[in-house]
């Protein structure tokens, strides 16, 4: 009776432990991803506040461009924070990931404008966007391992599906403010002081995910290849030596969930009020509604990979996109629905990719590699597809083929498509070396 007494209250700590974890990582990465993706949503208000040019298209593309800029920091952020994570424990690299963050927010919040401080405003804004990308970096991969390791091997799925249900949260809120501002204040108030408030409220959001993050315990298996005295835990040596293959599998499948990600979750209502003229109220309306149902799909993905598998989610995700993104995203009109449609479209099938993909990189690399092995190869991809986005699609607009954007998307949807088909299936394998 009392060992029955005994196992039951260890379940109930047990439980509570996994939830305050889900907890603290779903709610930190959501901070993280509102962080980060507000630049993208304000830009078209303070790029010419904060940077010089001839014309609004010129500063634009300026703005676009620090943004891009600072992808260079999230392979040195993934490597960096994967080794801390890999050496030191998950947690610890969580934990400075969101302190550097919510630095960065604060230096846009109080950034001066360009006429006030002249060119060391835009050195402020690269400097803030340098430490985001560091922060972004090192999140992804640590996140990823945390979560894979606190989860049942049977439901790997549905718990690392919490992963992009934060971030999901994060951009909602980052649309939906941007959204609501548009609605409460004019368009010169928006471009005089409105722009800095998601920031303020990013930076001050930094400090309670970071004391999230700082009340939940190590992941049991971090703590056992830690005890075994494994001197290879966190080598990017043995990383591109012995683990090649996965790195390669890796690169092939991040290509396409990369450009989905900042295309739909981030992009979109911009191209749409640049392409066709929408208002800036219609659009983030629109994208904050397709990012509800995006961020609530992703429970029922990842309970249906744990039953299905990986692969064929994935597979329906790429050949989705390279059979019919460029005619779908080419059909944007400025009403709420064409934009919400599109949106919806390309996010809900990104969703059956992103609810997994938790799951499938940490199933990919043994513990002692796992947060450098995904950190560093995937922010690599990123920085070289994903923060190339917005500045591509603004550029290519500018001269009337944003066309051209959407066929490199398709081929590379088509990459990660074969990366797919020839991979080996990872569910329900074990994270324990």
């Amino acid at each position: 009776m009392e060992q029955t007494l005994s196992s039951a209250v260890g379940d109930v700590k047990n439980a509570r432990s996994v939830l305050r974890s889900r907890f603290a990582g779903c709610v930190g990465h959501a901070i993280e991803w509102f962080d980060f993706s507000i630049y993208a949503n304000l830009a078209i208000f303070f790029s010419g506040q904060l940077f010089p040019g001839d014309s609004k298209e010129v500063k634009l593309l300026a703005a676009f461009g620090v943004y891009a800029f600072g992808f260079i920091m999230r392979p040195l952020g993934g490597w960096l924070l994967g080794v801390l994570a890999d050496r030191h424990g998950r947690r610890a690299a969580l934990s400075l990931s969101v302190q550097l963050m919510a630095l960065g927010s604060l230096l846009l919040a109080i950034v001066p404008t360009y006429d006030r401080i002249g060119f060391a405003a835009p050195v402020i804004a690269t400097i803030a966007r340098l430490l985001q990308g560091l922060s972004t970096g090192g999140e992804f991969a640590a996140a990823i391992s945390f979560l894979g390791e606190t989860a049942p091997s049977d439901k790997r799925g549905l718990h690392g599906s919490f992963l992009f249900f934060g971030t999901g949260i994060g951009l909602m809120c980052a649309s939906g403010i941007v959204w609501l501002l548009n609605g409460s204040l004019s368009h010169d108030q928006m471009i005089a002081y409105g722009w800095r408030i998601p920031f303020v409220i990013g930076a001050i959001s930094g400090v309670f995910a970071w004391w999230l993050r700082q009340r939940v315990a190590e992941t049991a298996i971090f703590e056992e290849a830690r005890a075994d005295g494994k001197r290879t835990m966190g080598s990017v040596r043995e990383l591109f030596t012995k683990h090649r293959k996965p790195v390669f599998t890796l690169f092939g499948i991040g290509i396409c969930g990369t450009f989905a990600f900042y295309l739909f979750g981030v992009y979109v209502p911009v191209y749409a009020i640049q392409r066709t003229g929408a208002s800036p109220s219609t659009a983030y309306a629109a994208g904050s509604f397709a990012l509800a149902i995006y961020t609530l799909m992703h429970p029922f993905f990842g309970m249906l990979s744990d039953r299905v598998g990986r692969r064929p989610q994935m597979l329906v995700f790429a050949g989705f996109y390279t059979l019919f993104l460029y005619p779908v995203v080419l059909s944007v009109q400025p009403t709420f629905w064409s934009i919400a449609g599109i949106e919806i479209f390309g996010l809900v099938l990104y969703a059956l990719f992103s609810s997994i993909i938790p799951a499938v990189l940490s199933e990919l690399f043994e513990t002692e590699i796992r947060t450098v092995g995904i950190g560093l190869p995937i922010n690599l991809v990123i920085a070289a597809f994903g923060g190339t986005t917005p500045f591509l699609m603004t550029w290519l607009q500018s001269i009337h083929h944003d066309n051209y954007f959407l066929i490199y998307v398709s081929v590379g949807s088509f990459i990660t498509l074969v990366t797919i088909w020839r991979m080996k299936e990872t569910n329900g394998c074990s994270l324990i070396d």
